[in-house]
């Protein structure tokens, strides 16, 4: 998405000639490859281990930190598996993001008119909000990922990345729609006036 906005911002006259369809369904396969390769070798690690005590996990879903603290023996091995597997795949697209919005800034900055640079950054704003929830509570999380975070601390923002995020997606990105604006100001109208008669 970052790239995509980078393009449509930096280099408007070959957004269409770049972002074609077959580009971004090549963009699509190698996130999905790099995420599932990453979770495989994690999952196959874990199923070879041996857990001990209860099997009940103190956490709202069956994340990595919790089953970590239920190991029976050293998770130094799983962690280093963790680290290697895992810091190529955050910082890459945290890269990409960083970079893309920072090419984006220094051209909007060079638009002239307030106007165009305003609806530059709204283009974008609604995914800088998005990017910045989703990335805070996974570095919250897994960064380090160590027994000594305990499962209560993780439950909110492991709560963040897997129901918020994905709830408020759609709420933010709808709220650049001119309709949904004018339905929710209505509602809110409609509510003020309620709560005035009452």
């Amino acid at each position: 998405m970052s790239y995509d906005r980078y393009v449509a911002i930096c280099n408007p006259l070959r957004y269409s000639s770049i972002m074609t369809d077959r580009f971004c369904v090549k963009l699509i396969a190698v996130c999905w490859i790099l995420g599932n390769f990453g979770s495989f070798f994690v999952t196959i690690t874990l199923s070879r281990l041996k857990f001990c005590g209860s099997n009940i996990i103190d956490h709202v879903l069956c994340d990595l930190v919790p089953l970590l603290e239920v190991l029976c023996y050293d998770t130094y091995i799983v962690q280093l598996e963790i680290y290697v597997i895992g810091i190529p795949i955050l910082l890459i697209p945290t890269t990409i993001i960083v970079v893309s919005y920072t090419y984006i800034v220094i051209s909007v900055i060079r638009i002239p008119s307030s106007t165009g640079r305003q609806k530059a950054f709204s283009t974008c704003s609604s995914h800088l909000i998005v990017v910045s929830i989703f990335y805070w509570t996974i570095f919250s999380v897994y960064v380090p990922p160590s027994r000594e975070k305990t499962s209560d601390v993780n439950k909110i923002p492991s709560l963040l990345y897997t129901v918020f995020t994905p709830l408020i997606n759609p709420i933010i990105y709808s709220l650049r729609n001119k309709d949904i604006k004018k339905a929710i100001q209505q509602t809110f109208h409609k509510t003020y006036h309620l709560i005035n008669i009452y």
